[in-house]
């Protein structure tokens, strides 16, 4: 099954990242009216913030965002010790 972000709706009842029963997502539009600079600050520094790497690379690829993924899910690479 794939690692989607699931909001608590009690708390986030309007979350842009609420799926329904059948996991698709209840606010696509939100998403597909972004122009790629906005999802990409979104994601990185707003709402998507919290969310795990696997989580962001999910959601993109379901609103076929594919090509942001190295964008947004950047990988920090620690020096050794």
């Amino acid at each position: 099954m794939t690692n989607f972000y699931r909001p608590d709706l009690g708390s986030e009842p309007d979350s842009p990242f609420a799926r329904d029963d059948s996991g698709n997502l209840v606010r696509r539009s939100f998403w597909l009216d972004m122009s790629d600079r906005t999802l990409i600050l979104a994601m990185s520094q707003g709402i998507g913030m919290p969310l795990s790497a696997d989580e962001k690379r999910a959601h993109l690829i379901d609103i076929n965002r594919e090509n942001l993924i190295d964008d947004i899910c950047v990988q920090e690479i620690l020096p050794p010790e």
